[in-house]
């Protein structure tokens, strides 16, 4: 199996002619190998390339020493350097639309705002996604997708061993470089263990007090490490939908790991894969062609759930409810359905039952079905 583009390449290059652009998204999830793609010749040789964490190339991007002749350059991980936004923004005022520029980072780049200089107006941004069913285009790559996640290298290899070496590998490296780099962390052990236990609290109601108690930490320390590793793509939150009409839940989020073959349950991992999906449609839907596009769910007092809702314009989409199975009980999804106004509501799981219709309430319907009838990306 061979990914031959990724699905935001066509977008980039359109953009790239007009504006900088700015590229986020987890370590390892192929920024590098998509910016190198649009280089010509498409090699790290290429003299356009400079890449932060090479020290030449560090040595150059700190004395502003960029290469005169390449028409495109490709600044990778520069948001480590203190002045990298005064460096892109010079470029920009002298070169373009003569010269572009393509920035990648495995943190927020439109949070690390290091040096103080405004890019507004001068910019695109984009995050980019692990591998999901539609981008492989295989719907027979259900199992394989859950079990090794959607990281290129541990998805083609599909080899448990090489998964759970390069698991363990990636988190220190993220840990060790990405944060010490970018934030003011004095026990980065502490926050590696989070790490380690946050796999565990995976689609539930996430509860700051119990793993402040559990790390013996302040409720502050704690929410400061979530909101650190939201920042470098380790996890995301999912925020509850309020309404009065169903006595919901207001503040408790739910957390979820970019990398989902991380967490244990089967049941809780197929969740966590579907609000990656859901989550990468939502990004897209902003970064591509700029709608208001959030991922939500439900919960009410009495413990009535219902997983995800797409919303656009703070308006109810679709909903998704996930179960490992093709039999749940599904009629409180019809309560909450007719009180939120939410068009369509699937039932989505791994096995082949296709059952309803969304005109008649819940459609319980195959995951790969759903990814095609909602054009996820």
């Amino acid at each position: 199996m061979k990914i031959a583009r990724r699905y935001l390449t066509a977008h980039i290059q359109r953009d790239l002619k007009e504006k900088l652009v700015l590229v986020g998204g987890p370590r390892q999830v192929g920024k590098t190998t998509l910016a190198i793609s649009l280089l010509s010749p498409p090699t790290k040789e290429n003299e356009g390339y400079l890449n932060w964490d090479i020290p030449l190339h560090r040595q150059m991007i700190r004395r502003d020493q960029i290469p005169a002749s390449p028409s495109r350059i490709v600044l990778d991980e520069v948001h480590k350097y203190r002045h990298w936004r005064r460096l892109v923004k010079g470029f920009y005022d002298q070169f373009y639309p003569s010269r572009q520029c393509l920035v990648t980072g495995s943190a927020r780049l439109d949070y690390y705002r290091r040096g103080g200089d405004s890019l507004v107006g001068r910019y695109h941004y984009y995050r980019l996604h692990p591998l999901s069913l539609p981008e492989i285009g295989d719907s027979k790559a259900v199992d394989q997708l859950l079990k090794y996640g959607g990281f290129p290298e541990p998805f083609l290899k599909a080899d448990e061993r090489f998964y759970r070496r390069w698991g363990a590998e990636r988190i220190t490296r993220v840990i060790q470089e990405e944060v010490s780099a970018l934030e003011n962390v004095s026990d980065l052990s502490m926050l590696e263990l989070l790490v380690d236990v946050i796999p565990e609290r995976v689609g539930s109601p996430l509860s700051i007090n119990s793993l402040a108690e559990d790390l013996e930490k302040s409720h502050a320390t704690i929410k400061r490490w979530l909101d650190i590793l939201g920042r470098i793509y380790v996890s995301f939150l999912v925020l509850p939908l309020h309404t009065s009409k169903l006595r919901a839940i207001k503040k408790t989020p739910k957390l979820y790991l970019w990398d989902w073959a991380q967490v244990e349950d089967e049941g809780t991992r197929f969740e966590n894969m579907v609000a990656c999906h859901l989550l990468k449609y939502c990004h897209y839907r902003q970064d591509t062609a700029g709608y208001r596009t959030e991922l939500r769910y439900f919960r009410d007092r009495d413990g009535r759930e219902l997983d995800f809702i797409v919303l656009e314009k703070k308006k109810p989409l679709f909903a998704v409810e996930c179960k490992l199975s093709d039999k749940r009980e599904t009629s409180h999804l019809m309560r909450i359905r007719e009180l939120l106004k939410i068009p369509r509501v699937y039932c989505t799981h791994r096995r082949q039952l296709d059952r309803g219709s969304v005109k008649s309430g819940i459609r319980t319907i195959p995951f790969w079905k759903l990814c095609n009838e909602e054009s996820l990306v």
